[in-house]
């Protein structure tokens, strides 16, 4: 394995010149605004808003996000912040496009987004800034050809242990810890490989938490002991929710014992449980494998040792899973808190915009779940901070729904360029200034695509929506052809589906009319070719102007 020092040489060298059409289009040294602020993207993957202590959660409380909490008290926390597709792929495509998924063409796994497409980061490339990206990527093979000048990525998910690095001049493994490896390559070019006479965008894009869930040795045993307090909603029986009723995604039937929970055979043992996925652990060297199973032989030998029955196994794969996932988390808190401190002692801070999200919310429990994919909340929100000092002020908790389409038109303004035509998104500027809009979103819309039954695929059916500030409405297709409706003020869990409730019949109608309105406005005509009577109606026979006025919805 090479050392990481080396690499660091290796993936930075053969990045310095700029691809030919950013040649064409980079602007002069001289008409360079030096004002412009710094962008640092930090993203991580499938980070539960509910794990990060800011939000005042009950996990936040017990597992604490002290450096991820610094950029909410620097700047503003968003408590409303959504996806449009909760999948990996999609969410990042939708993410550097600031467009829906049916427009930019990314609606499921094992798809790829054209690098040739726009993107936020090539425009900026191409007015002056320098660009970087280090981790994960998950759009394609390589960043090659997408604009990004300087890039070092992991190989697809990537490994947590002794990962894959690929740069413009090849693949290297790489020994260590992936979000130290990530970390580690992000300061190197920050310390000394940018330019300190141009703004930069730099993306720090993590693969932590992703299932499998592998702590850093040093926080294998940092939850380990700790009872998370078990979801009111773990034993769920989907009552009335066919969709949720036929998901593969249960903690205590789906997660794999062996890949996912790190279970042994027997007490005495360290030979796992089922786990399809060997080459996650065969990754480790000797030392890390030894040290990392070892701290959780006790816990096995003592599960193993114990006649549980289902529900008490049950709640002890939760708590398993909870140990690893914040574990995980930990380290990517770590990270955060190096990159701020590097801010600080650079004199870079007041000139830098930070922001930290992940490319979708994740279960952790609720319903009895894990992963993500559906639009019940914990799913569909996604954290969002952002800190500028002096534009945005310091502990700001915005309320205003903001979705993932708006990245891009906020990169676009805080540097001084005009909005795109085809961004679907608006600039979060005015919003995190605490001023929104009066004409702001008053309903976010959402579409998720992907459909697969087998080990491991999770078997959630397609699936688009619309969800306002008391009130949510499902069209499920495909595989289950259902509609749901929630009324969140009194059932924020998602637990009764009232869409046979002829008390809510006016509600349901008007949240169909709203939902064909958001279609039309976002140019989606994907899923099922009838919806029913009246959205196919409201779709041939009004314009556009005409289905908004009756949605009451305002643009975007």
């Amino acid at each position: 394995m090479k050392r990481l020092a080396f690499f660091i040489a290796l993936a930075l060298t053969g990045c310095a010149s700029l691809p030919s059409d950013q040649k064409r289009l980079a602007l002069p040294a001289a008409t360079l605004d030096d004002k412009r602020p710094n962008i640092i993207f930090i993203m991580s993957d499938d980070h539960a808003q509910t794990a990060i202590s800011a939000y005042g959660t009950d996990i936040g409380r017990i597992a604490p996000t002290p450096n991820i909490d610094r950029i909410a008290r620097n700047g503003a926390l968003f408590e409303n912040s959504y996806v449009t597709n909760s999948l990996c792929g999609p969410s990042r495509a939708t993410m550097l496009t600031g467009m829906f998924s049916h427009m930019h063409g990314f609606t499921k796994n094992g798809q790829a987004l054209d690098n040739a497409s726009w993107n936020w980061v090539r425009e900026l490339g191409n007015s002056g800034y320098q660009t970087a990206l280090f981790g994960k990527w998950h759009l394609n093979y390589s960043p090659e050809g997408s604009g990004i000048q300087t890039w070092a990525v992991l190989d697809d998910q990537g490994k947590y242990y002794n990962p894959d690095i690929i740069t413009p001049k090849g693949r290297q493994v790489i020994e260590g810890y992936a979000t130290d490896i990530t970390t580690d390559l992000t300061i190197d070019w920050l310390t000394h490989q940018r330019k300190t006479d141009q703004p930069f965008v730099l993306m720090m894009h993590h693969k932590a938490p992703h299932r499998n869930f592998m702590p850093a040795i040093r926080h294998i045993q940092k939850y380990i002991g700790t009872e998370f307090p078990t979801p009111t909603n773990y034993f769920d029986h989907y009552d009335g929710r066919p969709a949720a009723a036929s998901q593969e995604m249960t903690i205590a039937q789906d997660m794999y014992e062996g890949h996912d929970l790190k279970m042994t055979t027997k007490e005495g043992s360290g030979e796992l449980r089922f786990n399809p996925w060997t080459n996650d652990f065969d990754r480790m060297t000797p030392a890390q494998r030894k040290a990392y199973f070892g701290a959780l032989q006790p816990g096995n030998d003592a599960m193993n040792s114990a006649d549980m029955s289902a529900r008490e196994m049950a709640i002890w794969k939760y708590q398993r899973y909870m140990d690893e996932y914040l574990g995980t988390v930990a380290a990517v808190d770590e990270s955060v808190g190096r990159l701020l401190d590097w801010l600080e002692r650079s004199g870079e801070m007041d000139n830098t915009i930070v922001v930290y999200t992940s490319d979708q919310g994740f279960y952790l429990g609720e319903h009895g779940w894990f992963d993500k994919r559906f639009m019940y909340e914990q799913s569909l929100r996604t954290p969002f901070l952002m800190q500028y000092p002096g534009h945005i002020p310091a502990g700001t908790r915005v309320e205003a729904p903001i979705q993932n389409i708006d990245y891009a038109a906020t990169f676009l303004d805080y540097a001084g360029l005009p909005p795109r035509a085809e961004i679907q998104g608006r600039s979060l500027r005015a919003v995190a200034a605490g001023s929104p809009p009066a004409d702001w979103r008053d309903g976010v819309y959402y579409h998720y695509y992907e459909y697969v039954r087998g080990p491991g695929n999770h078997a959630v059916s397609a699936h688009y929506g619309i969800k306002s500030e008391r009130y949510k409405l499902i069209r499920f297709y495909g595989h289950v052809n259902a509609w749901e409706f929630y009324d969140l003020s009194r059932d924020p869990d998602e637990m009764r589906n009232r869409i046979d409730d002829p008390a809510m019949q006016n509600q349901i109608d008007e949240m169909k009319r709203q939902l064909s309105a958001l279609r039309f406005r976002y140019h989606d005509d994907t899923g099922p070719a009838v919806l029913d009577a009246l959205t196919s109606q409201s779709a041939r026979v009004r314009s556009k102007r005409d289905a908004e006025a009756a949605a009451g919805l305002h643009h975007h």
